[in-house]
């Protein structure tokens, strides 16, 4: 009888101590940093520049910023918005396409890269390579840059795998050259003469845009999924080593390392691509916080959780950051100190990447709908239930949305 009164006695002391280190785990993984508006801040940020009119959509996140803001896009062309008409991309199309030289450039799922007139809404060319896809192309000088994983099952993760990147003639679609490397979902950057990509090696590449030559690499210590950003001769993205880098552009050699917060169990990846804007580097983790980032110092600025992943890339606009999480909400924070300013729920997760044009942040759900909400109150201005992963891409024409296996090329409901 002793015994068994000793044995619930510890069992119950077992249970409390297992309460009280969650609630310890819990509190820890919760604690947000709340950022300052005087300290490494920019609020001078210079003003864009427009892009080339025959690129007015180059690459992932439209430039090399990666703020998921355009310029350029005509006033009107917000809600409410009717369809026009439609292409088929004959299977899954995960990420958003590039606009160039009168073509939509995407990828779909079954590893085919897609040029499609935008006047006859038809396949220019079509390069196939019966890969596995998760990253927009991007467009520069004639010539589109797409990065591919390995060859079907998608989802295989042994050793000896390979991917590429490839450079092909955006008009005929003839291939210039051919980079072999690890798997890589990463959109690529074209910046500064260079291609930037990572690949699931942990290794950054930075290729001659020309030649494709290797210039530098840099090695990380896991998996580098996300998109590189550019911003004041560096470059930023993350590694699933739970850890942010900058890196000199042209030299790759490291500028500073930043990691996800310590928490008890396993600390935060990075598969959002960053974002470089008023001095501060914008990136979300699988900890389910937003992180802002000094871009010179690579100080931790401010942190923010959400209920669950974030693997969306954020947008940056008017001093405040839009991204959407697992948890199926849009949030918007302060970009300076990291204040939620308003938040939206929707029906699903969410995993794909905010865009705002003309005040209206786009941002698309696993329940299959793309949203427009004001990007100053978040109030619902517009949804189409089309959608998944991608979100929307504009030019001076026409606002084009991914709804899953199709593009849907929208035009305001007022304009003749």
């Amino acid at each position: 009888m002793k015994k068994a009164l000793l044995g619930a006695a510890a069992v119950v002391v077992l249970v409390a101590a297992g309460l009280v280190a969650y609630g310890l785990y819990r509190k820890h993984e919760g604690r947000n940093i709340r950022g300052s508006s005087s300290v490494e801040f920019v609020t001078t940020q210079e003003n864009k520049s427009k892009p080339n009119v025959s690129t007015p959509w180059p690459m992932y996140r439209f430039d090399p910023s990666r703020e998921g803001v355009p310029v350029g896009v005509p006033a009107d062309l917000r809600p409410p918005l009717r369809a026009k008409w439609f292409i088929r991309g004959k299977s899954l199309i995960e990420f958003p396409p590039a606009i160039g030289y009168g073509n939509l450039y995407f990828a779909n799922s079954l590893g085919s890269l897609f040029a499609v007139k935008i006047t006859r809404v038809r396949a220019e060319w079509v390069y196939r390579t019966g890969r596995c896809t998760a990253a927009s192309p991007a467009v520069a000088d004639h010539i589109v840059y797409m990065a591919f994983l390995n060859k079907p099952p998608c989802n295989a993760t042994r050793s000896g795998l390979n991917g590429e990147v490839v450079a092909l003639d955006a008009e005929t679609g003839k291939v210039r050259w051919k980079v072999t490397m690890a798997p890589t979902e990463s959109s690529p950057l074209v910046a500064g003469g260079f291609v930037y990509v990572g690949d699931w090696s942990g290794k950054l590449y930075a290729l001659n845009a020309h030649s494709g030559r290797v210039v530098w690499t840099y090695q990380t210590g896991d998996r580098v999924k996300d998109g590189v950003a550019y911003g004041g001769g560096r470059v930023y993205f993350g590694s699933y080593d739970s850890h942010v880098y900058a890196l000199n552009a042209r030299t790759g050699k490291l500028v500073w390392k930043a990691g996800a917060q310590q928490r008890l169990g396993s600390r935060g990846t990075f598969y959002s691509t960053p974002a470089v804007a008023y001095g501060r580097v914008y990136i979300g983790s699988t900890d389910g916080k937003m992180y802002s980032f000094g871009a010179t110092s690579g100080k931790l600025r401010w942190s923010h959780g959400t209920g669950s992943y974030v693997y969306a890339s954020p947008a940056v606009w008017n001093r405040r950051v839009y991204a959407g999480s697992y948890d199926g909400t849009i949030y918007c924070w302060d970009a300076a100190t990291g204040d939620v300013r308003w938040k939206f729920k929707t029906n699903g997760s969410i995993s794909g990447s905010a865009v705002v044009i003309n005040g209206v942040v786009y941002v698309a759900n696993f329940s299959g709908r793309t949203y427009g909400l004001d990007a100053r109150t978040g109030k619902v201005l517009w949804i189409f239930r089309r959608g998944r992963y991608a979100g929307v891409v504009a030019d001076t024409v026409r606002l084009y949305l991914v709804g899953y296996g199709r593009i849907f090329a929208f035009f305001p409901r007022n304009r003749r």
